[in-house]
């Protein structure tokens, strides 16, 4: 679902110079961070629960928040602040570019929670599962780099366990009724929504040989 376009909000962004910033060039994200450290991206950041969540428990790892609509980055960037969370940054940008702003091997995991399903068959290449993402993902991840992979959608989740297989991916831990308090389990807004209707949660991860 895409948002109306409201006026003010790239001027309001500004306040969060540091947070939100512009595309770096691949491999630049340690300076970035000032830090050398592991470095994990989610694709589409909703609200910020899950990364400011996420970024809490692991303070080890640098977190790049990916969103294509600047009204999404303003909530996002509002709730990171509130978390109090210094090791994520979010990034207005679209995800097809990934290969533009991380270079090669420089991404050791990418999340992918509830994304757009694209149910028309003709949009299947615009799922952030089709294989044409994957051979994307494939030019940034870091040997044995991982894809966490959750939708609520099941004819999402099929297909996209058909793309793993065919681009020769390992897929471990699928569930396709994942509890909520599975260990390690951080719900986003959309998940939280989802379960109050009684719809099951699908989810994996898929390894990057």
């Amino acid at each position: 679902m895409r948002l109306r376009r409201k006026p003010g909000v790239a001027e309001a962004l500004k306040q969060y110079e540091g947070l939100v910033v512009a595309a770096c060039t691949g491999g630049g994200w340690q300076r970035e961070f000032g830090r050398t450290a592991p470095l994990h991206v989610e694709l589409g950041v909703g609200k910020g629960t899950f990364i400011s969540e996420l970024a809490a428990r692991e303070p080890g790892i640098n977190f790049v928040g990916i969103e294509a609509q600047p009204e999404v980055i303003f909530q996002a960037a509002k709730r990171v602040i509130a978390r109090g969370v210094p090791n994520v940054r979010l990034l207005h940008f679209d995800a097809n570019g990934i290969t533009e702003i991380f270079s090669s091997g420089e991404v050791g995991r990418l999340y992918i929670n509830f994304c757009d399903p694209w149910p028309k068959k003709r949009h299947a290449k615009r799922r952030l599962t089709s294989g044409l993402f994957l051979t994307r993902y494939r030019g940034v991840m870091a040997p044995g780099g991982e894809l966490f992979f959750k939708t609520d959608n099941a004819e999402l989740f099929a297909f996209s366990l058909e793309e793993f297989a065919k681009a020769g991916l390992e897929v471990r831990n699928v569930s396709f009724d994942l509890p909520a308090d599975a260990a390690g389990n951080i719900m986003t807004e959309y998940e939280t929504r989802f379960r109050s209707l009684g719809v099951k949660i699908n989810r994996c991860e898929v390894v990057f040989p």
